[in-house]
C-alpha cells in the first residue's frame, strides 16, 4: 500500500503529534508498506529518506501553545506537487483543521482521505467561527480517527460527522530496554517531569508546590526535568529550598528521553489541560516507572481509569504530594503499579495500534477506490519540491 502522511507541525521541534507521524511510517514501512511523509523542515534538516521536506514553519499560537506552523503560497505548491508526484494509495491527515500543511494537503486532494484528530479543546471559538469555510474540505474526508475520546468529541461537535477511536502509539520495548542514566537510580528518590516546563498547562507550578510539601522528610528527594524551556526562571520559581533538587536535563534524544524514565523512581504528569491523550504516560509505563497523573479525561484512559496509575486532582499540590509520598514511601505499591502499566501499555504498542490504522485505511479505499490526486479545482502552480524517495520496507 503507498501511504502518504501529512505532518501539521515541523520536524524540528519535538512534539507528540511529529513523535506519532514519524513512529506511524516507521511502523508502517516495517510492515511492509511504503510511505512518504510531508512536514514543515528546513532543506537542510538530516530527515530520513522517507520524509518530503516542505520548508520552514512559523510559531502560531493554536491549542494553549506556540506550535511550528507551515502555512501559506510556498507550502500550498509543495503540497500540490507532493499529492500530485506520488499517487498515493490513501492519504493520512493529521490535524486537518490547524493552519498547517494538513489543512493545505486537503484543499488540494482527492481519493481516499483518512484524518486523525488530535485536539482535545472542548471550547474552540475558532472552529466554531470558521465552520462554514472547513465545512466543505472536511466532507472529503472518508475516514476518521481520534486518537482520545475528548478528541473524537471535539470533532464531532465542531466539525460533524464521527470518528473511530484509535489510540497514540509507543515503541514498548523501545523504552523497556532503555539503561538508566548514569548515577542513577539515586538514594532518597527521584520524581521525573518530561515536557516544555514553561508552559503553564504542563502543571510545573503544582508540582513544585507538591515537591515543597514533600522534602522536609525526604532530604535527598530530586526532581528531574527532561524537556525545553527557560532554566534560570525556572530555578528561582522553585526558590531556594528546591533549586539545588532539580537535575535539568534540557532538551534531549529519544534514547536519552527513555533512559530518564527507567531512572526515576516515579514519572509525575500534573498538567492542568488540555491534553488530548498523554503519550509521555504510556512512554514512562512502558518504561517500567510508575505514574502519578492530573485526573484528566486524557490520562485516564492511559492509565485504564487509575488501575495502571495514580490520578491525582487537577491543580492541587496538596493532594499531589500525597500520592507521590504514598508511592516513594512504599517500594512494593511502586513496584504493582509499574507492573498493572507494563501490562496495560501493551495495547499501545505501535504494531497493535498500526493494524487498526490500516483496517481504517482498507475501509476509506473501499468507500473511494481512486488514487489520491489533485482536486479539479486545485490553482496552478509550479513551486519546486526536493523529491525524497520512498521508504523502503525494512
Amino acid at each position: 500500500m503507498r501511504v502518504g502522511l501529512v505532518c501539521p507541525y515541523s520536524l524540528e521541534v519535538p512534539g507528540g503529534v511529529q513523535a506519532h507521524v514519524m513512529d506511524l511510517a516507521h511502523t508502517l514501512i516495517g510492515l511492509g508498506h511504503r510511505v512518504n511523509v510531508l512536514a514543515a523542515a528546513d532543506e537542510d534538516t538530516d530527515l530520513p529518506s522517507f520524509v518530503t521536506p516542505a520548508g520552514r514553519a512559523m510559531g502560531i499560537p493554536y491549542n494553549g501553545s506556540v506550535a511550528r506552523l507551515s502555512f501559506g503560497p510556498v507550502s500550498f505548491a509543495r503540497a500540490r506537487r507532493w499529492v500530485r508526484d506520488h499517487r498515493f494509495d490513501v492519504l493520512h491527515l493529521h490535524e486537518p483543521v490547524a493552519p498547517s500543511l494538513s489543512l493545505l494537503t486537503l484543499m488540494v486532494a482527492d481519493g481516499p482521505i483518512v484524518a486523525t484528530f488530535h485536539t482535545s479543546t472542548q471550547r474552540s471559538r475558532t472552529l466554531a467561527a470558521f465552520h462554514s469555510v472547513l465545512q466543505p474540505f472536511m466532507e472529503k474526508i472518508t475516514a476518521r480517527i481520534a486518537v482520545s475520546a475528548l478528541a473524537r468529541r471535539v470533532q464531532v461537535e465542531h466539525l460533524g460527522g464521527d470518528a473511530v477511536l484509535i489510540p497514540n502509539g509507543v515503541d514498548v520495548d523501545f523504552f523497556a530496554s532503555a539503561d538508566p542514566l548514569v548515577g542513577y537510580p539515586r538514594r532518597g528518590g527521584t520524581v521525573g517531569f518530561v515536557g516544555r516546563y514553561g508552559e503553564s498547562r504542563k502543571g510545573m507550578s503544582v508540582l513544585l508546590g507538591a515537591m515543597r510539601l514533600l522534602i522536609s522528610r525526604r532530604p535527598d528527594l530530586r526532581l528531574v526535568v527532561v524537556g525545553r524551556g527557560d532554566a534560570e526562571a525556572l530555578r528561582t520559581e522553585a526558590g531556594p529550598e528546591l533549586a539545588d533538587r532539580l537535575d535539568l536535563l534540557g532538551q534531549v534524544s529519544d534514547i536519552d528521553k527513555a533512559r530518564a524514565l527507567r531512572s526515576v523512581d516515579v514519572y509525575c504528569a500534573p498538567n492542568t489541560g488540555g491534553e488530548s491523550f498523554g503519550i509521555i504516560l504510556a512512554e514512562a509505563m512502558a518504561a517500567g516507572t510508575a505514574v502519578v497523573a492530573s485526573d484528566l479525561d486524557a490520562f485516564r484512559r492511559v492509565l485504564d481509569d487509575g488501575r495502571a496509575g495514580v490520578l491525582s486532582p487537577v491543580g492541587d499540590p496538596a493532594a499531589l504530594a500525597q500520592r507521590l509520598a504514598d508511592l516513594l514511601d512504599d517500594p512494593a505499591r511502586r513496584d504493582d503499579y509499574a507492573e498493572s502499566g507494563r501490562r496495560f501499555v501493551e495495547n499501545f504498542d505501535w504494531p497493535v495500534v498500526a493494524r487498526q490504522v490500516l483496517r481504517v485505511y482498507e475501509t476509506a479505499m473501499a468507500a473511494d477506490p481512486r488514487r489520491v490526486g489533485e482536486a479539479d479545482d486545485a490553482p496552478d502552480d509550479e513551486e519546486p519540491v526536493d523529491g525524497r524517495s520512498w521508504g523502503d520496507p525494512e
